[in-house]
């Protein structure tokens, strides 16, 4: 299964599993990742919500190259009212899906009514960030290292543009500018984590968090949860995410004609680890 959806008690754990490809996200694994969200939602014995990943890494972020991606495959659209990106041609077709399965089904899991955690260890890379992001807290591995390296591409930053307000604008600009790694710690230090712990920990304190929390009354959590999401927002969140999704496409327009109808600028995976390594 691309997700897995256990219930431990109050809290409900969902799995991102596609550990062979360091829990890379296709489009299937945005729908399951959707469908556990709900289950939990609709559960009136869960409180709170734990994001995990399988095996060694987080997520690698998108599914940009693994055999089991799925660009050209229709779902059914939860996040948005547009129109099927299957058939589409030219920026319509990329606009048309990442405004579904990568901003529009971030700003979705925004919104669970749940108290949501991350629990992050080794890789969480680009689009990994994103679904980190929109968790209400992140717990991470002493090990843990991030970067949203698209800069590589010639995009400013993956789809779900929260960086400035995760980070702070300086520590935005230092991430995206260099494309450089970052550690748990120095994550910690910017604000974007909550706890560092150690590796073999990781799993014991992401839940005994989520347990702490599953104690309050559900409707507090929820309406404390809106509060600090509004406040957000009015510090201008959601119009900056639109703004620069309107960037990124156009970015991905700009490389597609100066390198032969490339969006991505001649990167791909594999061309992008090899250059952070020797940055």
């Amino acid at each position: 299964m691309t997700v897995e959806y256990e219930r431990r008690g109050p809290v409900a754990v969902v799995t991102m599993n596609r550990p062979e490809y360091r829990n890379a996200q296709n489009s299937a694994m945005t729908y399951a990742l959707d469908a556990a969200f709900s289950r939990a939602v609709d559960d009136p014995e869960v409180k709170v919500i734990v994001l995990a990943g399988a095996g060694k890494h987080f997520s690698a972020g998108h599914d940009i190259g693994t055999p089991e991606r799925d660009v050209d495959v229709s779902f059914e659209r939860k996040a948005v009212l547009w129109w099927d990106h299957v058939g589409a041609e030219g920026g319509d077709q990329r606009f048309a899906r990442e405004s579904e399965v990568y901003l529009g089904m971030c700003r979705r899991w925004r919104e669970i009514p749940k108290p949501t955690i991350a629990s992050v260890q080794g890789a969480c890379i680009a689009g990994a960030l994103m679904l980190a992001w929109v968790c209400d807290m992140i717990v991470a591995s002493d090990d843990a290292f991030f970067a949203d390296p698209v800069v590589r591409m010639g995009i400013p930053g993956v789809e779900y543009f929260a960086h400035p307000w995760v980070l702070g604008p300086r520590a935005a600009k230092e991430v995206l500018f260099t494309g450089e790694r970052f550690t748990a710690q120095q994550a910690k230090e910017w604000g974007m984590l909550n706890r560092v712990v150690p590796r073999a920990d990781l799993e014991t304190e992401t839940m005994a968090l989520a347990e702490k929390i599953a104690v309050m009354p559900r409707m507090g959590l929820a309406l404390a949860k809106k509060a600090v999401n509004q406040a957000e927002d009015l510090m201008g969140l959601r119009s900056g995410m639109d703004s620069v999704f309107g960037l990124h496409h156009f970015a991905h327009a700009h490389n597609a004609e100066m390198s032969g109808g490339d969006s991505l600028g001649g990167q791909d995976a594999r061309s992008m680890r090899d250059a952070n390594r020797t940055s």
